[in-house]
């Protein structure tokens, strides 16, 4: 039986693992990570990469390492000065260098040995001893679950996207798992349909290998954030306020009202007036009510305006499902056990991010102790930073006081 078991190999699941062996002393033979991907943190290679993003949009000190300033370190050694590249404001590092910093962790502290390749399928509880999870390949035995799921398998097709999709027509997302931005063929006019930031930096990188050709389709106004929630949210200056509310319904909305969604920051919209103005790319604002095929691969698309907007490359950057992750094994789960959760389908967790005795979550599982950073490489840290706490406070099985009251008697012995 192992004593921890991180389900989710992404961003929050990886810097977990290396929390709690790096920091918190947990042996390397005594924690792994299940993730179904082939290695760790490939979902967020193949999102990140397919919107091409030159530069993150988090600061300097979000990252995977342990310390703050461990990925500006690694900026000035011969293993990161090639990729070296920081943008304004807060020195936001480039993609090239993230990237290799974080393939600087996994081979230094040998995270790869940690990762076992498979999906949860279901969890059952095995009395005071732990948890046990079915794979495809079996079950696996842990004294502690960390759910560290994140929601990428989950892309928001809007209502029209979908109805055409299911009628066979090419409507694709940005983030479907069997697309490959860099690997596109030649167009003759792609459309990028999308508000965000993620629309943003795609129709700028597709206009970069094919100027003239690309459409960036917003459905709604351009909506100016640096960051996706305002950085009071990732200390007391918001979640002083945000701790103290005991209702779950007003937490659901604060955390729906802090986040910018559909938003990008000045300069990347800056970048996309340039690029309009150079002509080499186009911008419009309207939204779509349909998508007829026209043969060749193409598509009509009808436009809420009344016009139409013909295309033989949509790529649709709309971001995730705002659905709780898990799926029906974790329904299962909660039913089963009496889990507690909020309105919204979220858990209810203590301020050490316990669900249940040996259960706990992090990322969009945790956001209702979190606040709206819960998601973003901020709310892995912070997440990371509590579980290490529990090992080596030598609390993992105790009761924590603080956070929401527990439901029942789950998360109390």
């Amino acid at each position: 039986m192992l004593d921890w078991l991180v389900i989710g190999g992404g961003i929050h699941g990886t810097h977990a693992a290396l929390v709690l062996t790096v920091r918190a002393g947990v042996a390397t033979d005594r924690l792994r990570i299940l993730d179904p991907q082939p290695t760790l943190l490939a979902r967020w290679n193949q999102c990140t990469g397919n919107v091409q993003m030159p530069f993150l949009r988090s600061p300097l000190v979000h990252h995977l390492g342990l310390g703050a300033f461990d990925l500006f370190e690694f900026s000035r050694t011969p293993e990161g000065k090639p990729f070296a590249a920081f943008a304004p404001p807060y020195d936001r590092p480039g993609y090239a260098l993230f990237q290799a910093h974080c393939q600087h962790l996994l081979a230094q502290h040998r995270l790869t040995e940690l990762h076992l390749q498979g999906a949860a399928l279901g969890l059952r509880r095995l009395g005071e001893r732990g948890w046990q999870v079915e794979t495809p390949d079996g079950s696996l035995e842990a004294r502690r679950i960390i759910l560290a799921l994140g929601l990428s398998d989950r892309p928001a097709y809007p209502d029209w996207a979908r109805l055409c999709r299911a009628a066979g027509a090419p409507v694709r997302h940005v983030f479907d798992r069997d697309v490959h931005t860099a690997q596109l063929p030649l167009w003759r006019h792609a459309v990028v349909f999308g508000g965000g930031i993620s629309a943003a930096q795609l129709a700028l990188a597709l206009a970069a290998r094919q100027p003239g050709t690309v459409t960036l389709l917003m459905p709604h106004p351009v909506r100016i954030h640096q960051f996706d929630s305002d950085p009071g949210w990732l200390g007391p200056k918001y979640m002083r306020a945000f701790e103290a509310e005991t209702s779950l319904e007003r937490r659901r909305q604060m955390i729906r009202e802090a986040r910018h969604r559909g938003s990008m920051p000045k300069d990347v919209y800056h970048d996309l007036r340039r690029a309009a103005e150079h002509g080499e790319l186009c911008l419009r604002e309207a939204n779509v009510t349909g998508a007829t095929p026209q043969g060749d691969g193409r598509l009509l698309l009808s436009l809420m305006t009344g016009d139409t907007l013909e295309t033989d490359n949509l790529l649709l950057a709309t971001g995730f499902e705002p659905q709780r992750p898990g799926g029906p094994w974790l329904d299962e789960a909660i039913a089963a056990y009496g889990l507690p959760v909020a309105p919204c389908g979220y858990p209810v967790v203590s301020k050490a991010l316990r669900w249940a005795r040996g259960l706990y979550v992090m990322g969009p599982l945790a956001e209702l102790e979190l606040g709206p950073t819960a998601r973003n490489i901020a709310g892995a840290r912070k997440a990371a930073d509590r579980l290490a706490h529990i090992v080596e406070r030598g609390q993992a099985n105790r009761p924590v006081v603080g956070g929401l009251p527990m439901v029942g008697t789950v998360g109390q012995r």
